[in-house]
């Protein structure tokens, strides 16, 4: 059997082999009980067997009720009970991890000898059976009461409260700083610099104009140039792409300008319509998509038009492209010079819809992003009038990373209150810990986490664990992932190959982007990844942060600050829940004790990494569910305790080379 296999659907299984062991077994010493005992610890056994049964049946559901819940989060109950829920299904994964343990403990030591019945007997039959049937009615509990707010059977959609439609109308009363981008957009749509000069030439030579617009009607192009304008959330883009649309050049050279707010639902039929119905606008009763399409196309035949296309998502890819080409069907036969303008956060939607190269939004920079900040905090009055918050306002902005939906939000928050302990707070708190509903930016950027799939969701929530600026490799990280258990198995293919193309699959959405020597996430998107595991993962920073860790962490990151010593890291202890523990602070020769400690009380374990130990201690074979176990300093161990064999799960074992 291979290890490399085990995910979090692998692992689900019946563990038959197991269950038929025990029965087997639980005959062959029939001398140690009276019929009646006997017949008790088979009945027991075929309990704990349906229960898992039933668990294992489970769980699927719970995944999908976990994904539902996360589109309602921004609703009250919904998000208290989403941790409750997410901590109910670890419990058990940890628990059908821990039966499969047994069943390869069974595997390696076989008829040996009568420990793994043994181990089993007092571990399992005498004290999981209770456990087995806690967690199941927790799941039903939760289960029912988010059944009630109605997530069943809901198709998750992010509503208009979260994601507001928009329209070509500029909400904001001035571009600010963008005049460069302005000008390149403008260029690559080929929109003339000159054109109220040539239309004037033209009208006032009648030949000239009778022969132009002859050459006009034969200058037709069989499909539209497009051109992606792609970016983070609240970067921009819109804003951008509403200014090009109100542009006084652009509302010369084309005819008509179509816009359409695409979002979450890339519906052919729907998006026709609304094309029809900004050409006429008169509305389209119509539900035959080939009548829609029939009409869109007589009313942009021979004309120059600009199409923008806002806030397109992963479905706009559908069917392979094939969704895609039928929506852009009408629009063959249209002026040569037509172009149509994509807004999306979605680079991997690029590469179905463009034709010419994306251009990448990014935030504004220093001077003008500082002067945009200062009007939204301000206003018209002068900051010069609060010289110490316009210093406070200088040590926030890098937190804002050049968004212009950050500068807003934040700058509403600021301009509410302008004392200095107020500024004080925002200053040292991160984005992620301010109250979501005043700060518009995480929600905004949220949106590109909820459009992930379920397991990519896992995966980059977990990201959350590392510190920002951190340098990801993506083979280590896969293999993070693998060993946490987010990788689904897929047929012959090598798990961790798996687990690269998740990464691949992050990259192409913008969740990384590349750097010299690997990959980083944008600060903003960390904070947003931290906001959605706020109560899974966690940075121990300084002393004074264990009193901010969750009780139920699931993830730790340690960074080597000279406050802890070993009896900080003992406090460790009482965080039972804990799956990963990545350590940067070297203790030398006071690891193995620790190690000692973090083996006897923290039994959920499946990765761990710290920089230095020369020897494991013997309790390290409670670590039932350890897959993965890197120990960054080179140096030699003195020892490896027979128990280091009972680590069956364990796939990575790493000395040296750190990350």
């Amino acid at each position: 059997m291979s290890l490399l296999a085990i995910g979090i659907v692998s692992a689900i299984n019946d563990c038959v082999t197991l269950f038929q062991w025990a029965k087997s077994a639980i005959s062959s010493i029939n001398s140690k009980w009276s019929g009646s005992q006997e017949q008790s610890l088979q009945d027991r056994v075929l309990k704990l067997e349906s229960g898992l049964q039933l668990l294992k049946d489970t769980l699927p559901a719970m995944y999908d009720l976990i994904n539902k819940a996360e589109w309602r989060s921004h609703e009250h109950y919904v998000a208290k009970l989403l941790p409750s829920l997410k901590d109910a299904v670890s419990e058990a994964e940890d628990l059908i991890d821990e039966f499969r343990w047994y069943e390869m403990k069974l595997q390696v030591e076989g008829n040996a000898s009568q420990s793994p019945f043994i181990d089993f007997l007092d571990t399992i039959i005498q004290g999981s059976f209770n456990k087995l049937n806690d967690v199941q009615l927790r799941l039903n509990h939760l289960s029912s009461q988010l059944d009630n707010m109605g997530l069943r059977g809901v198709t998750p959609h992010f509503d208009k409260l979260v994601r507001p439609e928009t329209t070509s109308m500029p909400n904001e009363a001035k571009l600010f700083g963008r005049n460069n981008e302005m000008k390149q957009v403008l260029g690559l749509l080929k929109v003339p610099t000159n054109l109220r000069r040539r239309l004037m030439a033209i009208s006032e030579n009648p030949s000239t104009s009778a022969s132009a617009r002859n050459q006009v009607s034969k200058s037709r192009i069989l499909s539209l140039p497009v051109l992606p304008i792609v970016g983070i959330g609240g970067v921009g883009k819109t804003t951008l792409a509403q200014y090009i649309c109100s542009n006084k050049r652009v509302e010369s050279y084309f005819e008509p300008i179509i816009w359409i707010c695409v979002s979450d639902d890339f519906d052919v039929k729907r998006l026709t319509k609304e094309a029809i119905q900004s050409c006429t606008e008169k509305e389209v009763t119509s539900d035959n998509l080939d009548c829609l399409q029939l009409a869109l196309f007589n009313h942009v035949k021979d004309k120059r038009l600009l199409v923008v296309l806002d806030d397109i998502w992963d479905d706009a890819s559908k069917e392979n492209g094939q969704c895609w080409k039928r929506f852009c069907a009408p629009f063959r036969s249209v002026q040569e010079g037509s172009a149509m303008l994509v807004t999306t956060r979605c680079s991997k939607v690029t590469e179905v819809v463009r034709t010419l190269e994306p251009f990448i939004l990014e935030g504004l920079k220093d001077d003008i992003f500082w002067n945009f900040f200062k009007t939204c905090v301000f206003g018209s009055e002068s900051s010069e009038n609060y010289p110490e918050l316009e210093c406070i306002g200088r040590r926030i902005l890098p937190k804002l990373k050049g968004s212009p939906l950050a500068a807003k939000t934040l700058g509403r928050m600021l301009s509410m209150d302008l004392q200095e302990s107020h500024w004080k707070f925002i200053l040292e708190s991160e984005l992620w810990q301010l109250k979501e509903k005043e700060t518009e930016i995480l929600p905004a950027l949220r949106l590109s986490y909820m459009y992930l799939p379920f397991y990519l969701k896992q995966c980059f929530a977990f990201c959350a664990v590392y510190p920002k600026d951190y340098i990801f490799q993506k083979q280590h990280l896969a293999e993070i992932w693998v060993a946490e258990g987010f990788v689904e198995p897929q047929g012959g293919v090598p798990i961790q190959d798996i687990g690269c193309q998740y990464f691949e699959d992050l990259v192409a959405r913008s969740f990384f982007r590349k750097v010299s020597g690997g990959y980083v996430i944008h600060d903003l998107l960390h904070d947003m990844a931290q906001q959605v595991s706020e109560h899974d993962c966690f940075i121990l920073r300084n002393e004074s942060d264990f009193d901010k860790v969750p009780q139920n962490v699931r993830h730790l990151y340690v960074l080597p600050s000279s406050d802890f010593d070993d009896s900080s890291l003992l406090r460790l202890c009482k965080y039972t829940k804990l799956r990963t523990l990545i350590c940067k602070k070297d203790l030398e020769e006071k690891t193995r004790f620790i190690m000692d400690q973090w083996c006897t009380k923290l039994l959920c374990m499946r990765v761990i990494s710290c920089p230095f130990t020369n020897e494991f201690p013997d309790s390290i074979g409670n670590w039932k569910h350890l897959r993965y176990l890197k120990i960054s300093r080179s140096c030699p161990l003195k020892r490896i305790p027979l128990t280091f064999c009972w680590l069956y799960y364990l796939t990575f074992f790493m000395l040296g080379n750190a990350f």
